[in-house]
């Protein structure tokens, strides 16, 4: 009996380290979405970590970025083609442990266009330092 019942307590201890775990990743990827949608130069540039890349796929912003200087020039070049705009998250998963966060996020954002996105992000203490910006065309979202 003592030991189903140590199981037990080991089985809810481990749930419960990994409930704790889920979630801050997925914050940062929706205050980040939300500064997207606001055209928040400032608070999408300062997420990134010291090393970071950006894989933009798709569109006319293609290519990858990992100098801070050409990651804040896609990112003002987007904001000025799309002006104001709104987000619409239609689906997100998040994968933590300790070493780090991932979040993959299926996102519509409405402005002068809309560009549906599958959006992949990985966090390291905090920073975001792995980007897919995933041009979707053809998802139903």
């Amino acid at each position: 009996m003592r030991l189903s019942a140590l199981a037990a307590t080991l089985a809810l201890v481990a749930a419960s380290s990994s409930a704790a775990l889920a979630g801050p990743a997925e914050d940062l990827a929706k205050s980040r979405i939300d500064a997207i949608a606001g055209a928040d130069l400032a608070a999408v540039t300062a997420a990134y970590g010291p090393t970071a890349t950006l894989h933009w796929v798709g569109g006319p912003l293609d290519g990858t970025y990992s100098q801070p200087g050409k990651i804040k020039e896609v990112w003002s070049k987007f904001f000025a083609a799309q002006g104001a705009q709104k987000a619409t998250v239609a689906a997100t998963a998040e994968a933590a442990n300790p070493k780090g966060g991932t979040v993959s996020v299926d996102v519509t954002f409405a402005g002068k266009n809309t560009v549906k996105v599958r959006y992949v992000l990985l966090y390291r203490d905090g920073k975001l330092v792995d980007e897919i910006w995933q041009v979707n065309p053809a998802a139903t979202y």
